[in-house]
C-alpha cells in the first residue's frame, strides 16, 4: 500500500474515525483505524461492534492495499505534522509516515483481522434533507434516558409512515416528539441508540442523508456524503407514548420565549437547593413563577402572559392553578424552541404538561409535574 494525501484532510478522516473506536474490547483490533487504498481512494474505517464508520478522500500516487494501524497513535502523529501532505507506505505489518523532515515507523496489525463494516446503502434508502434533519435532532435528544436497566429508552424511536417520519425521546419524565412530512411510502419502527443519533448531527453534510435499514442484521446505515455510518438497533419495544399525551386541556398559555427563559433562570437560583422545584402559579390573567430554599430565600416572578381557560372554576378559591416542574427540563425545552413564543397547555395539577413551540407545530414537549 502506498499514497500522498494532504495533511489536513488525513487528520480530519482520522479524527473522525477515532470517534468510532475502543481500547476497552478484547479484540485488540478494535483500537486501531483501518487503511485500505483502492483505485486512487483511501478509505479509512472504524468499529467498536456497536457502530461503525467508513469515510474515503482522493490520494495520489496510490498503490493499492490495506493496514490497520493504533488510531490513537496515528492520529496524534498526523495532526502534529507541520507540511501540507504526508506520504504513506506500508509493508508487511509496517506502516512508513514521512512528511517533510519528519519520519516514522508504526506497528499495524494485518487488515484481515479487522471486521467488516458497512459499504453501502439499498436502493429502497430513504432520503432525508441534511438540514432538517441537523435541525431536529437537538429538540429530541436532550429526552434521550441515561438509565440502562431500561435499554429501551436509552435510544431514539424513529417511525417511518407512508406521509411522515417521526422522531421521540422519553426518560420517564419528559418526553420529545418532533414530525417531519415527508412521502416515504415506507411503514418501519426502529429505536436508535443515541451515540449514532449524535454523530450523525456531526457528520451530516450534503444535501441529503441516505438511511438503510437492514432489518435481518439489526442494523441501519446512514450514507452522508463520503461517508457510511452504521450501528445495531435496540431490540425491545418502546413505550406507548401516544397514551400518556393528553387529548385536551383546561388552561392554554401563550407566553414569550425570552420572558419565560428569564423567569426560569431567575427561579433556579433558589429552586437549586430545593430539588429544582419551580412553582407555575397560572390566574386568570397571569403567571408567576415561584421557588424557594430554606438556605437561600425565595423568589416570586410575574411575566405577561396571554390565558385561555374555558372553566374559570379550574383556577379554585385562591384565583389560581398551582403546578410545579423540575426547572432543568424546562431550561432544557426553552433552550431548544426556535420561535418567538411558546404555547403551554395544562389539565390538572398532577397531569403532564404540554410545551409546544408556537412556531412548530409538529414539535411537542411533555414534562411530568412534580407532586407538592
Amino acid at each position: 500500500m502506498k499514497f500522498t494525501v494532504f495533511q489536513k484532510k488525513f487528520s480530519e478522516g482520522l479524527s473522525i474515525a477515532l470517534r468510532f473506536t475502543t481500547s476497552k474490547a478484547q479484540l485488540p483490533v478494535l483500537g486501531n483505524i483501518c487503511l485500505n487504498v483502492k483505485e486512487g481512494k483511501l478509505f479509512l474505517s472504524s468499529t467498536n461492534l456497536e457502530m461503525s464508520v467508513l469515510l474515503s478522500t482522493v490520494v495520489k500516487d496510490s498503490i493499492d492495499g490495506s493496514i490497520t494501524v493504533p488510531a490513537k497513535l496515528l492520529y496524534e502523529v498526523v495532526s502534529n505534522l507541520g507540511s501540507d501532505t504526508v506520504e504513506v507506505e506500508s509493508e508487511k505489518e509496517q506502516m512508513l509516515i514521512k512528511s517533510g523532515n519528519f519520519s516514522s515507523r508504526v506497528s499495524g496489525m494485518n487488515a484481515s483481522d479487522f471486521p467488516s463494516v458497512p459499504e453501502s446503502v439499498s436502493k429502497e434508502s430513504l432520503s432525508i434533507d441534511s438540514q432538517t434533519l441537523t435541525s431536529t435532532l437537538p429538540k429530541i435528544l436532550f429526552s434521550v434516558s441515561l438509565d440502562e436497566t431500561r435499554p429501551t429508552l436509552t435510544g431514539v424511536l424513529v417511525e417511518i409512515s407512508k406521509d411522515s417520519i417521526t422522531f421521540v425521546a422519553t426518560d420517564g419524565f419528559r418526553l420529545s416528539k418532533k414530525i417531519l412530512l415527508k412521502k416515504t411510502g415506507n411503514e418501519v419502527k426502529m429505536i436508535l441508540p443515541k451515540g449514532i443519533v449524535i454523530e450523525l448531527g456531526k457528520l451530516a453534510k450534503g444535501e441529503n442523508i441516505l438511511l438503510d435499514l437492514k432489518k435481518e442484521d439489526s442494523q441501519v446505515v446512514f450514507q452522508t456524503d463520503s461517508v457510511f455510518l452504521s450501528s445495531r438497533v435496540i431490540e425491545g419495544d418502546f413505550p406507548d407514548y401516544e397514551k400518556i399525551i393528553p387529548k385536551s386541556h383546561n388552561i392554554k398559555i401563550n407566553v414569550g420565549r425570552g420572558d419565560l427563559m428569564q423567569a426560569v433562570k431567575l427561579a433556579s437560583v433558589f429552586a437549586r437547593d430545593s430539588s429544582n422545584i419551580v412553582k407555575f402559579a397560572v390566574g386568570k390573567n397571569s403567571l408567576k413563577l415561584l421557588a424557594e430554599s430554606s438556605q437561600s430565600g425565595s423568589q416570586e416572578n410575574s411575566i405577561d402572559v396571554k390565558v385561555e381557560a374555558e372553566d374559570k372554576e379550574v383556577f379554585g378559591e385562591k384565583g389560581e392553578f398551582v403546578i410545579a416542574f423540575n426547572y432543568k427540563y424546562l431550561e432544557d425545552f426553552v433552550n431548544s424552541v426556535e420561535g418567538d413564543s411558546v404555547d403551554i397547555m395544562f389539565t390538572d395539577p398532577n397531569s403532564p404538561g404540554v410545551f409546544l413551540d408556537a412556531g412548530d407545530k409538529d414539535y411537542l414537549h411533555l414534562i411530568m409535574p412534580v407532586r407538592i
